[in-house]
Protein backbone atom coordinates (compact mmCIF):
# COMPACT_ATOMS: atom_id res chain seq x y z
CA UNK A 1 0.00 0.00 0.00
CA UNK A 2 1.12 3.54 -0.25
CA UNK A 3 1.35 5.62 2.43
CA UNK A 4 -1.30 8.19 3.27
CA UNK A 5 -1.18 11.29 1.09
CA UNK A 6 -3.60 14.02 2.24
CA UNK A 7 -5.09 16.35 -0.13
CA UNK A 8 -5.33 19.94 -0.77
CA UNK A 9 -8.92 20.25 0.26
CA UNK A 10 -11.54 23.65 0.37
CA UNK A 11 -13.89 23.69 3.24
CA UNK A 12 -17.24 21.84 2.26
CA UNK A 13 -20.62 23.00 3.41
CA UNK A 14 -22.95 20.76 4.29
CA UNK A 15 -26.52 21.26 3.30
CA UNK A 16 -29.36 21.26 6.36
CA UNK A 17 -31.36 18.71 4.88
CA UNK A 18 -35.06 18.83 5.82
CA UNK A 19 -37.16 15.68 7.07
CA UNK A 20 -38.35 14.46 10.63
CA UNK A 21 -35.57 14.98 13.17
CA UNK A 22 -34.76 12.46 16.19
CA UNK A 23 -35.23 8.22 15.63
CA UNK A 24 -38.01 8.58 12.90
CA UNK A 25 -36.71 6.17 10.12
CA UNK A 26 -35.82 7.42 6.62
CA UNK A 27 -38.06 6.51 3.74
CA UNK A 28 -37.25 5.03 1.30
CA UNK A 29 -33.88 6.37 1.26
CA UNK A 30 -31.26 6.35 4.38
CA UNK A 31 -30.69 10.09 4.41
CA UNK A 32 -33.70 11.07 2.99
CA UNK A 33 -35.65 12.75 4.31
CA UNK A 34 -32.42 12.84 6.83
CA UNK A 35 -32.22 14.90 10.07
CA UNK A 36 -30.90 18.32 10.23
CA UNK A 37 -27.14 18.19 10.18
CA UNK A 38 -25.04 20.47 11.74
CA UNK A 39 -23.44 23.07 8.74
CA UNK A 40 -19.86 21.33 10.01
CA UNK A 41 -16.82 21.41 7.34
CA UNK A 42 -16.46 17.34 7.49
CA UNK A 43 -13.08 16.78 5.06
CA UNK A 44 -11.22 13.65 4.08
CA UNK A 45 -7.95 14.06 5.60
CA UNK A 46 -6.17 11.30 4.20
CA UNK A 47 -6.29 9.15 0.96
CA UNK A 48 -4.18 5.42 1.05
CA UNK A 49 -4.32 3.69 -2.22
CA UNK A 50 -3.65 0.02 -3.24
CA UNK A 51 -4.42 -2.43 -5.41
CA UNK A 52 -7.79 -3.91 -3.27
CA UNK A 53 -9.08 -0.25 -3.00
CA UNK A 54 -8.99 3.27 -1.85
CA UNK A 55 -8.82 3.73 1.77
CA UNK A 56 -10.08 7.71 3.29
CA UNK A 57 -9.86 8.94 6.58
CA UNK A 58 -12.31 11.03 7.06
CA UNK A 59 -13.80 13.74 9.68
CA UNK A 60 -17.74 13.68 10.25
CA UNK A 61 -19.26 15.92 12.58
CA UNK A 62 -21.61 13.24 13.52
CA UNK A 63 -18.70 10.61 14.50
CA UNK A 64 -19.28 8.92 17.87
CA UNK A 65 -17.32 11.51 19.16
CA UNK A 66 -16.32 14.43 20.67
CA UNK A 67 -19.64 14.39 22.94
CA UNK A 68 -20.54 15.75 25.62
CA UNK A 69 -19.56 14.06 29.01
CA UNK A 70 -16.71 11.89 26.85
CA UNK A 71 -13.32 13.16 27.39
CA UNK A 72 -12.83 11.50 23.77
CA UNK A 73 -12.25 14.17 21.42
CA UNK A 74 -11.40 11.98 18.10
CA UNK A 75 -14.28 12.37 15.53
CA UNK A 76 -12.30 10.66 12.12
CA UNK A 77 -13.86 7.38 10.74
CA UNK A 78 -11.75 5.41 8.28
CA UNK A 79 -13.69 4.53 4.74
CA UNK A 80 -13.18 1.66 2.72
CA UNK A 81 -13.99 0.87 -1.10
CA UNK A 82 -12.44 -1.39 -2.90
CA UNK A 83 -11.58 -1.44 -6.07
CA UNK A 84 -14.02 -3.16 -8.07
CA UNK A 85 -17.30 -1.15 -6.58
CA UNK A 86 -18.82 0.56 -8.83
CA UNK A 87 -21.80 2.87 -8.47
CA UNK A 88 -24.99 0.70 -8.87
CA UNK A 89 -27.78 2.17 -11.11
CA UNK A 90 -30.41 2.30 -8.40
CA UNK A 91 -27.81 4.44 -6.63
CA UNK A 92 -28.53 2.50 -3.70
CA UNK A 93 -25.28 3.02 -1.36
CA UNK A 94 -24.61 -0.67 1.05
CA UNK A 95 -22.59 -0.09 3.88
CA UNK A 96 -20.68 -2.31 6.51
CA UNK A 97 -20.28 -0.56 9.69
CA UNK A 98 -17.53 -1.92 12.12
CA UNK A 99 -17.04 -0.82 15.53
CA UNK A 100 -13.74 -1.67 17.34
CA UNK A 101 -13.24 -3.16 20.48
CA UNK A 102 -11.22 -1.57 23.84
CA UNK A 103 -7.62 -0.08 23.73
CA UNK A 104 -7.29 0.03 20.02
CA UNK A 105 -8.08 2.87 17.47
CA UNK A 106 -9.83 2.35 14.24
CA UNK A 107 -6.65 2.61 12.15
CA UNK A 108 -5.14 0.23 14.17
CA UNK A 109 -8.49 -2.05 13.86
CA UNK A 110 -9.01 -1.96 10.26
CA UNK A 111 -5.40 -3.07 9.53
CA UNK A 112 -4.90 -6.06 12.69
CA UNK A 113 -8.86 -7.33 11.75
CA UNK A 114 -7.78 -7.70 7.94
CA UNK A 115 -11.28 -6.22 7.43
CA UNK A 116 -10.50 -4.31 3.73
CA UNK A 117 -8.57 -7.32 2.88
CA UNK A 118 -11.79 -9.45 3.50
CA UNK A 119 -14.48 -6.99 2.16
CA UNK A 120 -12.20 -6.99 -0.96
CA UNK A 121 -11.78 -10.93 -1.43
CA UNK A 122 -16.11 -11.19 -0.40
CA UNK A 123 -16.40 -9.08 -3.73
CA UNK A 124 -19.12 -7.27 -2.42
CA UNK A 125 -20.27 -3.93 -3.65
CA UNK A 126 -19.98 -2.35 -0.28
CA UNK A 127 -18.47 0.44 1.39
CA UNK A 128 -16.83 -0.37 4.87
CA UNK A 129 -16.80 1.75 7.58
CA UNK A 130 -14.60 1.83 10.52
CA UNK A 131 -15.58 5.12 12.77
CA UNK A 132 -13.23 6.25 15.77
CA UNK A 133 -14.86 4.99 18.88
CA UNK A 134 -13.09 5.50 22.10
CA UNK A 135 -9.67 5.79 22.06
CA UNK A 136 -7.06 3.67 23.32
CA UNK A 137 -9.69 3.04 26.39
CA UNK A 138 -10.95 0.15 28.22
CA UNK A 139 -14.58 1.09 28.09
CA UNK A 140 -16.88 1.53 24.47
CA UNK A 141 -19.73 4.12 24.83
CA UNK A 142 -21.52 5.25 21.88
CA UNK A 143 -20.98 8.29 22.03
CA UNK A 144 -23.45 10.77 19.44
CA UNK A 145 -24.52 7.32 18.57
CA UNK A 146 -26.46 6.19 21.86
CA UNK A 147 -28.37 9.68 20.72
CA UNK A 148 -31.66 8.97 19.08
CA UNK A 149 -30.87 9.27 15.29
CA UNK A 150 -27.11 8.97 15.81
CA UNK A 151 -26.51 5.98 13.21
CA UNK A 152 -28.66 7.50 10.80
CA UNK A 153 -27.11 11.92 11.00
CA UNK A 154 -23.71 9.71 10.71
CA UNK A 155 -24.37 8.12 7.57
CA UNK A 156 -26.49 10.94 6.06
CA UNK A 157 -23.26 12.88 6.77
CA UNK A 158 -20.88 10.07 5.54
CA UNK A 159 -22.72 9.89 1.94
CA UNK A 160 -21.84 13.99 1.97
CA UNK A 161 -18.89 13.37 2.22
CA UNK A 162 -18.08 10.24 -0.21
CA UNK A 163 -19.94 13.14 -2.76
CA UNK A 164 -17.59 15.73 -2.58
CA UNK A 165 -15.33 16.27 -5.70
CA UNK A 166 -12.14 15.49 -3.52
CA UNK A 167 -13.86 12.26 -2.56
CA UNK A 168 -14.81 11.36 -5.44
CA UNK A 169 -11.59 11.97 -7.13
CA UNK A 170 -9.61 9.79 -4.81
CA UNK A 171 -11.55 7.01 -5.73
CA UNK A 172 -11.97 7.33 -9.56
CA UNK A 173 -14.27 4.61 -10.80
CA UNK A 174 -15.23 3.09 -7.60
CA UNK A 175 -16.70 6.51 -6.72
CA UNK A 176 -20.06 6.28 -4.81
CA UNK A 177 -23.21 7.22 -6.05
CA UNK A 178 -23.92 11.54 -5.93
CA UNK A 179 -27.15 11.35 -4.53
CA UNK A 180 -26.97 7.65 -2.18
CA UNK A 181 -29.81 6.55 -1.23
CA UNK A 182 -30.65 3.28 1.43
CA UNK A 183 -29.05 -0.20 0.05
CA UNK A 184 -28.49 -2.42 2.95
CA UNK A 185 -26.97 -1.59 6.17
CA UNK A 186 -24.85 -4.23 8.17
CA UNK A 187 -23.54 -3.53 11.43
CA UNK A 188 -20.01 -5.49 12.65
CA UNK A 189 -18.44 -5.30 16.13
CA UNK A 190 -15.28 -6.98 18.14
CA UNK A 191 -15.26 -7.42 21.32
CA UNK A 192 -16.49 -3.65 23.56
CA UNK A 193 -17.93 -2.89 20.14
CA UNK A 194 -21.19 -4.27 21.29
CA UNK A 195 -21.99 -1.24 23.02
CA UNK A 196 -21.98 0.98 20.64
CA UNK A 197 -23.85 -1.71 17.52
CA UNK A 198 -26.53 -2.14 20.22
CA UNK A 199 -26.99 1.49 20.76
CA UNK A 200 -27.30 1.91 17.02
CA UNK A 201 -30.16 -1.09 17.33
CA UNK A 202 -32.23 0.79 19.90
CA UNK A 203 -31.86 4.70 18.91
CA UNK A 204 -30.31 4.31 15.43
CA UNK A 205 -32.65 5.97 13.32
CA UNK A 206 -32.16 3.77 10.20
CA UNK A 207 -32.95 -0.02 9.10
CA UNK A 208 -30.39 -2.18 10.19
CA UNK A 209 -30.71 -5.59 8.03
CA UNK A 210 -27.73 -7.87 9.38
CA UNK A 211 -25.30 -7.75 12.31
CA UNK A 212 -21.97 -9.61 12.88
CA UNK A 213 -20.66 -10.39 16.22
CA UNK A 214 -16.92 -11.51 17.31
CA UNK A 215 -16.43 -12.45 20.47
CA UNK A 216 -18.68 -9.41 21.32
CA UNK A 217 -21.83 -10.40 23.03
CA UNK A 218 -20.45 -8.96 26.82
CA UNK A 219 -24.00 -7.10 27.63
CA UNK A 220 -27.06 -5.80 25.70
CA UNK A 221 -28.48 -9.17 25.15
CA UNK A 222 -32.15 -7.70 24.59
CA UNK A 223 -31.16 -5.44 21.91
CA UNK A 224 -30.01 -7.94 19.93
CA UNK A 225 -33.02 -10.53 20.54
CA UNK A 226 -35.73 -7.75 20.46
CA UNK A 227 -33.44 -6.61 17.19
CA UNK A 228 -33.90 -10.21 15.33
CA UNK A 229 -37.15 -10.59 16.65
CA UNK A 230 -38.59 -7.26 14.94
CA UNK A 231 -38.92 -9.18 11.79
CA UNK A 232 -39.38 -12.99 12.62
CA UNK A 233 -41.93 -13.40 10.05
CA UNK A 234 -40.21 -11.81 7.49
CA UNK A 235 -38.15 -13.92 5.40
CA UNK A 236 -35.45 -13.57 2.80
CA UNK A 237 -33.80 -10.15 2.26
CA UNK A 238 -36.57 -8.79 4.74
CA UNK A 239 -35.77 -10.58 7.78
CA UNK A 240 -33.17 -9.47 10.28
CA UNK A 241 -29.95 -11.80 10.63
CA UNK A 242 -27.66 -12.25 13.16
CA UNK A 243 -24.26 -14.32 12.93
CA UNK A 244 -22.57 -14.42 16.38
CA UNK A 245 -18.64 -15.73 16.79
CA UNK A 246 -17.96 -16.74 20.54
CA UNK A 247 -15.11 -18.40 22.21
CA UNK A 248 -15.52 -18.66 25.86
CA UNK A 249 -16.55 -17.52 29.14
CA UNK A 250 -19.12 -14.66 29.83
CA UNK A 251 -19.32 -14.68 26.51
CA UNK A 252 -20.36 -18.03 25.56
CA UNK A 253 -22.90 -18.00 28.19
CA UNK A 254 -24.90 -14.65 27.01
CA UNK A 255 -24.97 -16.36 23.42
CA UNK A 256 -26.24 -19.37 24.70
CA UNK A 257 -28.39 -17.18 26.71
CA UNK A 258 -29.71 -15.37 23.45
CA UNK A 259 -29.95 -18.03 21.58
CA UNK A 260 -32.29 -19.73 24.22
CA UNK A 261 -34.61 -16.56 24.23
CA UNK A 262 -35.26 -16.44 20.37
CA UNK A 263 -36.11 -20.28 20.50
CA UNK A 264 -38.55 -19.59 23.13
CA UNK A 265 -39.81 -16.75 20.46
CA UNK A 266 -39.71 -19.50 17.56
CA UNK A 267 -36.84 -17.95 16.41
CA UNK A 268 -35.28 -21.03 14.47
CA UNK A 269 -31.49 -20.91 15.50
CA UNK A 270 -28.26 -22.50 14.16
CA UNK A 271 -25.41 -23.64 16.25
CA UNK A 272 -22.04 -24.18 14.95
CA UNK A 273 -19.53 -25.89 17.38
CA UNK A 274 -16.98 -27.27 15.25
CA UNK A 275 -15.35 -25.34 12.90
CA UNK A 276 -17.06 -25.52 9.33
CA UNK A 277 -19.88 -27.85 10.46
CA UNK A 278 -22.43 -25.37 8.91
CA UNK A 279 -22.86 -25.34 5.36
CA UNK A 280 -21.95 -21.98 3.14
CA UNK A 281 -26.12 -22.92 2.46
CA UNK A 282 -26.87 -22.39 6.04
CA UNK A 283 -24.81 -19.14 6.74
CA UNK A 284 -26.77 -17.75 3.76
CA UNK A 285 -30.28 -18.71 4.74
CA UNK A 286 -29.83 -18.56 8.85
CA UNK A 287 -31.91 -15.62 10.52
CA UNK A 288 -29.68 -16.40 13.85
CA UNK A 289 -26.23 -18.08 13.87
CA UNK A 290 -24.00 -18.89 16.63
CA UNK A 291 -20.65 -19.90 15.86
CA UNK A 292 -17.96 -21.25 18.43
CA UNK A 293 -14.47 -21.26 17.27
CA UNK A 294 -11.13 -22.34 18.79
CA UNK A 295 -9.54 -19.06 18.81
CA UNK A 296 -7.97 -16.02 20.83
CA UNK A 297 -10.20 -13.49 21.34
CA UNK A 298 -7.77 -10.85 18.96
CA UNK A 299 -8.30 -13.16 16.29
CA UNK A 300 -11.91 -13.98 16.06
CA UNK A 301 -12.33 -11.54 13.61
CA UNK A 302 -9.96 -12.68 10.64
CA UNK A 303 -7.91 -15.74 11.63
CA UNK A 304 -10.82 -18.06 10.14
CA UNK A 305 -11.92 -14.83 7.55
CA UNK A 306 -15.27 -15.32 9.40
CA UNK A 307 -15.79 -11.30 8.50
CA UNK A 308 -15.38 -12.15 5.25
CA UNK A 309 -17.55 -15.22 5.45
CA UNK A 310 -20.67 -13.51 6.86
CA UNK A 311 -19.93 -10.91 4.01
CA UNK A 312 -20.20 -13.94 1.50
CA UNK A 313 -23.28 -14.83 2.63
CA UNK A 314 -24.73 -11.63 3.34
CA UNK A 315 -27.99 -10.00 1.58
CA UNK A 316 -25.17 -7.10 0.06
CA UNK A 317 -25.87 -6.23 -3.70
CA UNK A 318 -22.61 -8.54 -5.74
CA UNK A 319 -22.17 -7.05 -9.04
CA UNK A 320 -19.06 -9.89 -9.41
CA UNK A 321 -19.59 -13.69 -9.82
CA UNK A 322 -18.16 -15.70 -6.86
CA UNK A 323 -17.52 -19.41 -7.03
CA UNK A 324 -17.98 -19.15 -2.74
CA UNK A 325 -21.22 -21.02 -3.15
CA UNK A 326 -19.65 -23.99 -4.57
CA UNK A 327 -20.33 -27.41 -3.15
CA UNK A 328 -23.16 -25.00 -0.76
CA UNK A 329 -24.43 -27.56 0.52
CA UNK A 330 -21.68 -29.41 2.31
CA UNK A 331 -19.64 -29.03 5.57
CA UNK A 332 -17.73 -25.75 4.37
CA UNK A 333 -13.79 -25.69 4.22
CA UNK A 334 -12.59 -23.18 7.09
CA UNK A 335 -9.81 -21.14 5.21
CA UNK A 336 -7.47 -19.95 7.55
CA UNK A 337 -5.51 -16.62 7.58
CA UNK A 338 -1.93 -16.05 9.73
CA UNK A 339 -2.09 -13.57 11.73
CA UNK A 340 0.85 -10.78 10.36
Amino acid sequence: MSRFATPALGRRTFLRALGAAGGALAAPGLWEPAPALARAASKVRAVETSDMGVTLKIELSNAPFPCAGAPYQDATAMVFVPAHYRAPESDELDLVIHFHGHVTTAERAIAAHKLREQLYESKQNAVLVVPQCAVNAAESPPGKLGQKGGLRRLCGELASVLATPSARRALGDAAVPRQARLGRLCLSAHSGGYRVAAACLRHGGCEVNEVYLFDALYGEVDAFRDWVLERKDRSGRDRHKLISHFVAGDVRRLNLELERALEAQGVACLHERRPGELTRKQLLDGRAIFIQVPLAHSAVTFEQNAFRDCLFASGLHRQLRSGWFEKKDEPRQIDLRRRP
